[in-house]
């Protein structure tokens, strides 16, 4: 049976887990969607004889009954590679092949409706709080009075995209930012904006899941950092995983019907792990880089078994 990988041509990460895939000896199958129509195509048949579908990458042909797992990695868009690009032409792409690919009965690493409830900031909060995490006091609004008190009352505090989303184009990476409690909070009631007590962090986390795998790294963190992506000023290392972060962390995968996530977490100067957001997409690549974890033959192991009968 095979694994189709949903990812671009450039995906150095992807690449890790194919070479453990090939290594392995399981057939794989890796596509663009953004190359439908045109290098990928498909097909997919309702008659007497149920269903029957199937894809094409350029010369590779693969039955979906056939297929074991899909990895949903790095894909682009449907139909942004075709000579007439269109929002329909998109949508009916977008639709054609997730919806068949949702008929099989494949294990999926994210399932598309799970990675996109997964992706809302504030559903991961309020799911976080659930499952048990440490959550920093958190206010998201477009009422500025509120935006007031908020600050009045937790004094220092940061302000984040809610979306993770810049508005211009090409999109940039939002750093998050420190602000003042006495800032001017009018602005706010032009969008709604993410404010969060500052956490006082002596290191980053990221810890990994892979099913029921958990791979944790940590980096000292300069005192005066708040937005750790915009530094370079220590490695990563492995790190031991808090029981209670560990149970919550298996909650938390559980109620989002998520196989993969990738969790960042504040930890503050008493040790405790604070959350700040699951990426049910996230990169892994560097924390195997400097950490040596098997994060990448973990995850091919995962696509590797087959689906339950």
């Amino acid at each position: 049976m095979t694994v189709l990988v949903l990812t671009c041509e450039e995906d150095l990460t992807a690449d890790m887990v194919i070479a453990n895939l090939q290594d392995r000896g399981v057939p794989i199958v890796r596509l663009d969607p953004a190359d439908l129509p045109g290098r990928v195509a498909l097909s997919a048949d309702y008659g007497g004889d149920g269903f029957q579908g199937y894809l094409r990458a350029d010369e590779r042909m693969v039955g979906l009954s056939s297929l074991r797992s899909v990895w949903v990695r790095r894909p682009g868009a449907p139909g942004t590679r075709a000579g007439e690009r269109s929002a329909w032409l998109t949508a009916e792409s977008e639709q054609a092949l997730y919806g068949m690919l949702t008929a099989t009965r494949a294990r999926w690493m994210n399932h598309p409706a799970a990675a996109a409830q997964a992706r809302h900031k504030p559903w991961q909060l309020h799911i976080a709080q659930q499952s048990g995490f440490a959550v920093p006091a958190t206010l998201i609004t477009s009422f500025p009075a509120v935006a007031r008190r908020f600050a009045a009352t937790y004094q220092d505090l940061v302000v984040k995209s809610v979306s993770g989303q810049h508005p211009g184009d090409p999109p940039m990476v939002l750093p998050t930012t420190r602000i003042s409690p006495d800032a001017d909070f009018s602005a706010v009631a032009f969008a709604p904006t993410l404010l969060q007590q500052l956490v006082p962090k002596q290191a980053d986390i990221r810890l990994t899941g892979v099913g029921g795998r958990l791979f944790a790294a940590r980096k000292e963190a300069d005192p005066d950092e708040v937005d750790s992506r915009f530094t370079e000023n220590a490695t990563w290392k492995p790190a031991e995983v808090p029981d209670l972060v560990r149970r919550s962390v298996t909650a938390y995968l559980t109620t989002a019907q998520l196989a993969y996530g990738a969790f960042d977490f504040a930890e503050d100067r008493d040790g405790t792990w604070w959350f700040l957001e699951c990426n049910q997409g996230g990169q892994f690549g560097f924390i195997q880089l400097d950490t040596d974890q098997p994060i990448a033959q973990a995850i091919a192991a995962w696509l590797a078994a087959y689906p339950p009968s």
